[in-house]
């Protein structure tokens, strides 16, 4: 078992990263997200919106290990989030439905207003990555670990083209409206 933890201050208001975490795909940098679909979506008494969504990615596993493990490059993961705005809490759980009896990653964020500065969001980030009953397991757990710190850094980069996208959205109705 391997595990991954990152941490990132986004220098924008949490509403600003959890509206950007909500439409973050399709976007020109994690372009293995091919769909997203909600199964659930519901607010509970306590105010707090659980969402759960399948997610349709490609994989792009080097060939051999595609043999070995036999999968095909659709995969599919679910994601769980719940967002609770009078916290300002924002957390995701994400977990691979496909060859999930060979390899399992289960990926957690969670996004909240940096106590430090209230005017940014902090993302903390977890990646448990397990690989049973196939040789070469630890190998394949370093490579899938690798895998999630690059994805990481293009996770990264397309909240900030979705919350820009969304900011250029806004200012582009107020001045209709106007």
């Amino acid at each position: 078992m391997k595990i991954w933890t990152s941490e990132h201050i986004f220098q924008h208001p949490w509403e600003e990263v959890v509206r950007g975490a909500l439409n973050k795909y399709p976007n020109p940098f994690n372009s293995n997200v091919t769909g997203l679909d909600v199964v659930d979506r519901k607010v509970g008494k306590d105010g707090v919106l659980r969402t759960h969504r399948l997610m349709s990615t490609t994989w792009n596993l080097p060939s051999w290990s595609e043999k070995l493990i036999g999968v095909s490059r659709m995969c599919y993961g679910s994601e769980h989030s719940e967002i609770n705005p009078k916290a300002k809490s924002m957390k995701l759980r994400t977990r691979n439905l496909t060859f999930s009896n060979v390899i399992t990653i289960e990926e957690h964020l969670s996004y909240e207003q940096n106590p430090q500065n209230p005017k940014t969001t902090l993302m903390k980030q977890e990646s448990v990555i397990t690989v049973k009953g196939v040789p070469l397991g630890s190998y394949i757990e370093s490579l899938v670990e690798g895998t999630c710190s690059n994805n990481a850094v293009k996770g990264r980069q397309a909240m900030e083209w979705a919350i820009g996208k969304f900011k250029l959205e806004t200012m582009e109705l107020s001045r209709k409206v106007e």
